[in-house]
């Protein structure tokens, strides 16, 4: 018992430790192992014999049926060895009733008596905001049976197997589908009784019998038949009471371990914000030289990595990653370049000559930029900005492949399930809507905001529900791919999308996205600095995970010496 107590700390740690830490007491509970024995207390063969007693008593006086007489337990069935005040018994032995729920389909009603199914119940607890209500003729044809009364134990025999609750004293109530009552003698406490058909070891034995079967379910027999152990009457209340010591100490190590989180998650987001919002080169190595401090704390939950890649994405496009170098030639020439390129695509017939963007309101621009950084429209740093064919296209068991959002959603493009397209069709497509090498897929219905670069030369085209930007020679394809999933690019299009069921982001819309321009020298470190701190991100997400491992594998190690 000292040994669990000494390895609190080891299940903090773990990451499901606290979960495997409670099932671990309940198992030490029901071995024997989480009190000490007194010799004085009266033995489980006596309870036993009291309970039968007790039972034949109430068949005289008519409250309970008679049952047959269960097979004696081979010493083969018995799972484990027992203190010597203690004994297995089977459960219908311990029970003056067990019964199934009526195998039928309540009529529920808004308001009336409740009706217990496997909605009702959770953790042990009644979930009161779950409850169904019927008529009092329904409640009076469902306990035709068996009226439920305060201490029966309700069971999942189906879909939660293993959850369980007592009723309440005052609860008036029927059976729903897919449960079981039972009735313990008073020798047997409820909640010990609840405590052991829940028990984790106890299901294991339970379910493995109908291991190859769909569905997870018990049926009655089985449970009547199921083993189970009992100590003396006096025990089981010091049992109980020590199982409700160690779950508060357990409560304690999971709020403990919420707040922490939560404390991590608070102090990083004010740390990235103070980064984000610098205003000079001193605020942002201030900023910075905090998060290096704590570097090792801050970095030990990956929902703090999860934000410190998006903190890397925004602070790239607000050109904060890199140092910049007097001497690179400015973003406006790379943006003259690229109107060079659209210029002959005109000509050459692939793409229409588009209106020229506005001019920028430099007072509606969300920051500051750079010297030698331009403010430009999406459709500015690019060939084209369009979709996949608005009309349906022919089918095809074979041909070109047609992708939908579900091939792209990952971020990358997959042909798994795609449908086809004849080649035909495929070859009267405009230039724009043939997706080639360089250029970007962009997901704008549904799940929006998903940028796909394309990096073969595989044929295929797309549905409606994706843009396509067709780059020039000149576009700035990778730094756009690291815009395009960074936060602000997403808040962009969320904020132009339209709908209400099914967002989409409008083609317009797209079109007009403000994008920061960095001199094509600086893209270039821009892009192997985010390379680099994503691996570095990688990396540290390898960590956290490799560091819950060994500290699960030392709680497993360490569980079976308790």
């Amino acid at each position: 018992m000292s040994l669990l107590e000494q390895h609190f700390d080891v299940a903090f740690a773990a990451p499901d430790g606290i979960k495997k830490l409670r099932e671990l007491i309940l198992t030490l509970a029901m071995q024997g192992k989480l009190v000490p024995q007194d010799p004085n207390d009266e033995p489980a063969s006596e309870l036993l014999r009291s309970i039968e007693l007790e039972k034949e008593l109430l068949v005289k006086e008519g409250k309970i049926k008679d049952t047959k007489t269960l097979p004696p337990i081979a010493l083969i069935d018995i799972p484990s060895r027992l203190p010597n005040l203690w004994q297995w018994t089977r459960i219908e032995t311990i029970c003056e009733i067990i019964v199934d729920c009526p195998h039928s389909t309540a009529k529920f009603i808004p308001d009336g008596i409740i009706c217990i199914d496997t909605n009702s119940f959770k953790g042990g607890d009644i979930t009161y905001h779950k409850l169904r209500y019927v008529s009092e003729e329904t409640y009076l044809d469902r306990i035709n049976r068996l009226s439920p009364q305060a201490g029966d134990v309700i069971f999942a025999r189906e879909g939660s197997v293993g959850e369980s609750v007592i009723i309440p004293t005052g609860m008036q109530c029927c059976l729903g589908q897919r449960v079981m009552l039972f009735r313990p003698t008073k020798g047997v406490l409820s909640r010990y009784l609840q405590l052991s058909i829940s028990n984790p070891l106890f299901l294991t034995r339970l379910l493995s019998v109908y291991k190859g079967i769909g569905a997870k379910h018990v049926n009655v027999k089985d449970m009547r038949n199921a083993l189970i152990s009992l100590p003396p009457l006096a025990e089981q209340h010091r049992i109980l009471a020590k199982i409700d010591q160690l779950m508060a100490r357990c409560d304690e190590l999971e709020k403990l371990r919420i707040d922490r989180s939560q404390r991590l998650l608070t102090v990083h987001t004010a740390a990235l914000d103070r980064l984000l919002t610098a205003k000079d080169s001193s605020e942002f190595s201030t900023a910075w030289s905090f998060i290096t401090q704590h570097f090792g704390e801050l970095y030990s939950v990956k929902e703090n990595v999860v934000e410190l890649r998006k903190t890397i994405l925004q602070l790239a496009v607000m050109g904060k990653l890199v140092r910049q170098d007097p001497n690179d030639e400015p973003a406006s020439e790379l943006l003259r370049s690229i109107e060079l390129e659209k210029q002959r695509l005109v000509k050459e017939g692939k793409i229409k000559q588009s209106k020229p963007s506005p001019d920028i309101n430099l007072k509606e621009v969300p920051y500051d930029l750079s010297s030698g950084w331009e403010w430009a429209n999406l459709q500015d740093v690019l060939a084209l900005v369009t979709d996949g064919d608005h009309q349906a296209p022919p089918k095809s068991d074979t041909g070109i492949p047609f992708l939908v959002i579900g091939n792209l959603n990952t971020g990358k493009v997959s042909l798994e399930n795609c449908r086809f397209v004849p080649h035909d069709y495929y070859e009267s497509l405009d230039w724009g809507r043939k997706p080639a090498t360089n250029d970007i897929l962009y997901t704008v219905t549904g799940s929006y905001g998903i940028p796909i670069f394309i990096d073969s030369d595989l044929e295929f085209c797309v549905q409606r529900h994706v843009a396509i930007l067709k780059s020039a020679k000149s576009s700035p394809v990778e730094y756009l791919l690291h815009l395009l999933k960074s936060s602000y690019a997403l808040k962009y299009a969320t904020s132009v999308a339209t709908g209400i069921a099914q967002k989409t982001v409008p083609l317009n819309g797209l079109r007009k996205m403000l994008i920061a321009v960095p001199p094509l020298a600086e893209q270039g470190r821009i892009v192997e600095k985010i390379d680099r701190l994503m691996g570095m991100c990688d990396r540290l997400e390898e960590s956290i995970s490799s560091g819950k491992s060994k500290q699960t594998d030392l709680l497993n190690a360490l569980m079976p010496q308790l």
